[in-house]
């Protein structure tokens, strides 16, 4: 695990901070793409951690939930391939968001244990109780102790009377009458269930001690647990009836089988990057809401039951989030107000206050879009921001750019008051977005003309790997950013997206250095110094809670590019680019217009542009919303701009070479074309040219005549104000007030 961990201190930093009973000391919110975290209360159940079990190596498969008495129970197609680079590590974030026990694998830990020390070093973070069976389902287990290396392995003894399985077939099998009368297949049959559930168990509990990153040690793991788990629904399906009669299975457990199926599947995809494995979440996770498995939950006077309900609902919440199922999310949530209000009123919980603060949450989230893209019939049309085949402008003939790809990408989210879902800001999901393509459907590949005769399948297109780090502290952020640039694979990029408040220098200073300007803040709340809080340090010391411009030039040997959104991001307009290598930052305006301050809770408008520059012109236009065959017209001439804003980049003879460099890739191509295009709206829209801290700027400088004051340019954003009828909030002869 993580080298970078901290355990002592004070609480995160969290907005959606509630103190409650019986929470965690985890710092560690594992989470990427928001692992939701809900509240235990003081039924969520407690325990340590099984002991990991090994098995047949493999990676997953794809799961299908068949109904009942189905033949073919399980899918079983050819493995999805996993990508080099994006198949390394997890992603980790950091706060005190209430626990749902779904945290994404290797970004949380538990302690050892049982188990021993993690790998790579120091001991991590405990995490969710959800994620940790109760003690009696260890005691009395044959057991197997793996060493860190993972190949040597002793077996254990029995410490108890009887095992797990031989307790449950006498509590099960007793009730159906002497234990002598049943029959011996329908004994195995139980039996082989309660061992396969165990496993399940002690497997899944086990992958949250993987490492974080490093050397794929979590990718045979997470074969083998797939492997059990398609074993055991496989099972439960075909013994149905035996289990039911001879071992009491509910349809809440089956539900939970399911659930952890579709947890797998997202931690997967926290894993990789790849949203084809978060399609397989939400399949399995829409089962289990089709198929009513937790329906009887509320009948049974067993207030965790209803937690575990509750719980599943803020996970596929998540999920529906991440693939954009705005019409799924706002059923789920009012099913989960009315499932909350039953349980507070069934049961007297302490834990009402922080569910409420869910729903709060998750509805401020979805209402964060200050623009509305509508149907004929009033409804709101769903706008997908990931890349599409037509979204970054393609390169022509003649084109001279780099070959240089995204692997690995650092989002970092500190903004303080700022909409949030778990521990992923509105900025982060945005800048998350903006870094993965589209779902790729493999069948409409395979129909398009041209395709028919081929044998090949389509070329695997992969996303850049991704950490989401939500308030880390400073030496929480350098592990993890240490760990992307030594594992960067040859002719790779490595982005940092920093979307947090800005830290300025406490006073002058006569030399002008990297530690001179402030920087961005990192959190401090869980930074301790010799067991003791830091206290205000001498004004002529830097500001240690900060990331300064001088801490990323380690990092500039290998090619560099840099998002800073930001109060302080002209602190990094002062880089040095020390070794030769491809290095551009990209710099938020320090402040807008105060028109548009008051929407800053709903997200950065700089971020917004470079997710979705069309929906922030019409912000900036004054619009709020807008009919769908105006807005897909729009969109048109967008792409036609930005095709046209490639061509001034690469056309340019003095244009600095980082950028060209950069240019060949697709998600950094249409970073750059959305920046230019940010920054010559904002140059010709009257509020904005008050003062010039309200312009967006780069490192290494663009120049203007060519790109962002281009009177082409210029041109064109004349004619998409003229489209939407907003030519008036536009300035005509730009050029001329230089």
């Amino acid at each position: 695990m993580a080298g970078g961990a901290e355990r002592k201190g004070g609480s995160g930093a969290g907005t959606g901070a509630v103190p409650r009973r019986g929470r965690t000391n985890a710092r560690w919110a594992g989470g990427g793409a928001c692992a939701a975290r809900a509240p235990r209360g003081r039924h969520g159940g407690a325990g340590r951690g099984a002991d990991r079990q090994g098995g047949r190596h493999g990676r997953p498969r794809a799961l299908g939930l068949q109904p009942r008495g189905s033949r073919s129970v399980l899918r079983r197609p050819p493995p999805l391939s996993v990508s080099r680079r994006s198949s390394v590590r997890a992603q980790p974030v950091f706060s005190r968001w209430p626990s749902l026990g779904a945290r994404p694998i290797g970004a949380h830990g538990g302690g050892a244990g049982r188990r021993g020390p993690a790998r790579g070093g120091s001991r991590a973070p405990r995490t969710s109780a959800a994620l940790r069976p109760r003690p009696d389902r260890d005691r009395g287990r044959d057991r197997r102790v793996r060493t860190v290396s993972g190949t040597a392995r002793q077996r254990l003894p029995r410490s108890g009377p009887a095992s797990r399985t031989e307790l449950a077939l006498k509590e099960t099998m007793s009730s159906g009458g002497a234990e002598d009368d049943i029959p011996q297949a329908e004994r195995k049959t139980v039996t082989d269930f309660c061992y396969l559930l165990d496993k399940s168990k002690q497997l899944f509990n086990g992958l949250r001690d993987l490492p974080q990153y490093g050397q794929k040690q979590w990718q045979s793991y997470f074969g083998r647990t797939f492997d059990v788990y398609t074993k055991l629904w496989k099972f439960q399906q075909q013994h149905r009836q035996v289990l039911d009669n001879r071992y009491g299975l509910k349809r809440w457990q089956i539900g939970e089988i399911a659930s952890k199926i579709g947890q797998l599947y997202y931690h997967y995809y926290l894993r990789t990057s790849e949203t084809s494995y978060l399609n397989e979440a939400f399949s399995f996770y829409s089962a289990i809401r089709q198929r009513s498995y937790y329906s009887q939950v509320n009948k049974e006077d067993r207030p965790e039951l209803v937690v575990k309900k509750l719980r599943y609902y803020a996970r596929f919440i998540v999920v529906c989030l991440l693939l954009n199922k705005m019409d799924v999310v706002k059923d789920l949530v009012k099913e989960l107000s009315d499932e909350i209000e039953d349980y507070t009123h069934r049961f007297n919980t302490e834990d009402q206050v922080e569910w409420n603060l869910v729903l709060q949450e998750v509805a401020a989230f979805i209402e964060a879009d200050p623009v509305m893209v509508l149907n004929d019939d009033n409804t709101i049309v769903i706008t997908s921001n990931r890349l599409s085949e037509t979204g970054a402008p393609l390169l022509e003939q003649g084109m001279i750019v780099g070959q240089l790809a995204l692997a690995d990408a650092l989002i970092i989210g500190n903004c303080n008051n700022q909409v949030k879902f778990s521990e992923l800001t509105i900025d982060m999901f945005r800048m998350l977005q903006a870094l993965e393509r589209e779902p790729m459907n493999l069948a409409s590949q395979m129909n398009k003309p041209g395709m028919q005769e081929s044998t090949e399948k389509p070329a695997r297109r992969e996303n850049p790997h991704k950490y989401l780090l939500y308030k880390p502290t400073f030496s929480q952020l350098y592990t993890f950013l240490a760990a992307s640039f030594k594992e960067l694979p040859a002719n790779s990029v490595l982005l940092i997206y920093l979307s947090a408040t800005g830290v300025f220098p406490s006073g002058r200073s006569d030399s002008e250095g990297p530690y001179d300007f402030g920087g961005v803040l990192t959190n401090s709340n869980r930074d301790i110094i010799n067991g003791d809080a830091l206290h205000k340090r001498n004004q002529s010391y830097k500001e240690m809670h900060c990331l300064h411009p001088g801490d990323l030039y380690p990092f500039t040997r290998k090619p560099l590019f840099i998002i800073v959104d930001s109060s302080n991001s002209v602190a990094y307009k002062n880089f040095t680019n020390l070794f030769g290598q491809p290095l551009v930052c990209l710099l938020s305006p320090t402040a807008y217009p105060k028109a548009l301050q008051d929407q800053s809770q709903r997200g950065s408008l700089f971020t917004l542009f470079l997710n979705n520059p069309l929906m922030a012109f019409l912000f900036v236009s004054g619009l709020s919303s807008m009919r769908r065959g105006l807005w897909e017209k729009c969109q048109d001439y967008l792409r036609k701009i930005n095709r046209d804003i490639a061509q001034l980049l690469t056309h340019s003879r003095s244009i600095d070479q980082s950028f060209l460099q950069f240019f060949g890739d697709e998600f950094l191509r249409l970073l750059l074309t959305r920046f230019i295009f940010c920054s010559a709206t904002m140059r010709m829209h009257k509020i904005f040219r008050q003062e010039t801290r309200n312009y967006p700027e780069s490192y290494p400088q663009l120049p203007r005549d060519e790109t962002v004051e281009n009177p082409h340019l210029q041109k064109h954003i004349l004619e998409l104000a003229s489209i939407l009828d907003v030519r008036n909030v536009f300035l005509e002869n730009t050029l001329d007030d230089y």
